[in-house]
């Protein structure tokens, strides 16, 4: 497994883990980030990550992209 925040841009990866405390990884499900889907990254900006996750895009730092493993 690799942090998605290594991820690179226009590939698309499974989210197979959700590391974190509870805070985090609610934080990260509100948004739709959950294991089992496929994610995309689209773009950096910066330490920033444009994603796009069930159709929707979302943006994430990568302190918060790397309790995603991909």
């Amino acid at each position: 497994m690799t942090p998605l925040s290594k991820a690179t841009v226009g590939d698309t990866n499974m989210i197979r883990k959700i590391t974190g405390d509870d805070e985090v990884r609610s934080h990260l499900a509100e948004l739709g980030v959950v294991v089992g889907v496929p994610v995309t990254v689209v773009s950096r900006l910066g330490r920033n990550l444009l994603l796009t996750v069930n159709e929707n895009r979302v943006a994430l730092d990568e302190e918060m992209a790397a309790h995603i493993q991909v």
